[in-house]
């Protein structure tokens, strides 16, 4: 491939005897180095095969971890040998998905792309449309669905250990009093910035995978550090169709944290502290290995379940903390590009986020109850060039 360095990496032993599926990596920032291509290369029936970078720093790092790894200057450059590749996975700055997802379906290519899939839900709905259209797989990277905490509550949910739930509380909250600037904390509205579209995305994802869709949003949003541009403190309520409340915080400025989850059902309630241990792993340069622990923790630092007590006083039973599960995504991608399993996570699930997004960020600059239906709430259009971006534009 002209402009490519690297060699080919050896076959590896896929699921079964079949090769492993080659994937293209855009992006080799936070995102592309702590989350995507550790679990791609952690995954069974993958390979990353080619990173698409032109910084020379960025390539020496991924050549330290990734030894047989390919390199591509531009996308450009992978869609003009597309048939090597098998996968393309979008790891860039949010302003660019829209146009790199178009340009890697127009080249025939299943993609994932990192959350939030696109700037509005208008847009996300025409991704999976264009998808559809092409029989290829269009998958959003809601890695949140695996962290412990999660998990733990989706299964006491579905043992009914709480009963009828009344209100779901999730915070992700970061004592962070400096801004530290870049592309997530600009004011820019084309840069898609700011909590509310990033830890956002994870908490409003939860929240519907959980308590399903959103009739009406409230939301509080505001910008509190010196020489902040972008909102940094961020609350959001979801009247859900089914009658639960959630009520999600998000916020870089708060000094002292709150739980993760504080859960209220007719019949017990549920509160956990801390979070997922996956992430710091990951940025500590700690690797999934196949068949070893990964994304445990600590009794200290397990949930309760009870009723009528603090958990803070040693209240309720503590309840085992499902190890976090990362690598699932990657393997759930795989199983779906095999034929023989469905998307892990949707770009129609990411539109119905991006509704709640859009009305949240309605609800806060004009003070207004913002009820969901057929039509999805109206927002300033930010909408990106459909042009392939260029590599400066993707790196992150």
């Amino acid at each position: 491939m002209t402009g490519l360095t690297g060699t080919d990496p050896e076959p590896e032993a896929g699921s079964g005897s079949r090769p492993p599926l080659r994937v293209a990596l855009i992006g080799y920032g936070l995102a592309g180095s702590v989350f995507h291509a550790p679990l791609i290369a952690a995954t069974d029936g993958l390979v990353l095969d080619t990173i698409v970078t032109s910084n020379p720093e960025r390539r020496e790092q991924a050549l330290a971890e990734f030894p047989d790894v390919r390199f591509a200057g531009s996308p450009d450059e992978l869609w003009a040998d597309a048939a090597r590749i098998d996968l393309v996975v979008v790891a860039t700055p949010n302003k660019t998905h829209v146009a790199l997802a178009k340009a890697a379906l127009g080249a025939g290519l299943p993609v994932v792309v990192d959350k939030p899939v696109a700037g509005t839900a208008t847009e996300a709905r025409e991704l999976d449309a264009l998808a559809r259209e092409r029989g290829l797989l269009l998958s959003v990277f809601q890695n949140r669905r695996w962290d412990n905490d999660f998990r733990t509550l989706h299964k006491l949910l579905a043992h009914g250990d709480l009963g009828d739930v009344y209100r779901f509380e999730s915070r992700f909250e970061r004592w962070r009093p400096h801004p530290k600037g870049g592309w997530r904390e600009s004011g820019d509205p084309a840069e898609i910035g700011g909590l509310l579209y990033d830890l956002g995305s994870h908490v409003v994802d939860q929240a519907l995978t959980l308590f399903g869709p959103a009739a009406s949003v409230y939301a509080e949003s505001d910008v509190r550090r010196a020489g902040a541009e972008a909102d940094d403190d961020t609350f959001i309520a979801i009247t859900h169709e089914s009658g639960v409340r959630s009520h999600l915080y998000v916020s870089a400025t708060t000094a002292q944290l709150g739980p993760r989850f504080r859960v209220l059902g007719s019949t017990a309630g549920y509160v956990k502290y801390g979070l997922d241990p996956q992430e710091a792993a990951l940025r500590e340069g700690r690797r999934p290995a196949k068949g070893g622990a990964w994304g445990e923790e600590s009794p200290e630092l397990w949930g309760r379940l009870g009723a009528g007590e603090s958990p803070l006083s040693g209240g309720g039973e503590p309840v085992r903390t499902l190890p976090g599960d990362y690598p699932a995504y990657y393997a759930a991608v795989a199983a779906t590009l095999r034929g023989d399993g469905p998307s892990p996570v949707t770009a129609l699930e990411a539109a119905a986020t991006l509704d709640v997004l859009e009305a949240a960020r309605r609800s806060a600059d004009e003070g207004v109850t913002v009820p969901l239906g057929a039509e999805p709430p109206a927002r300033a259009d930010t909408r990106i060039p459909t042009k392939s971006p260029t590599i400066e534009e993707t790196t992150t």
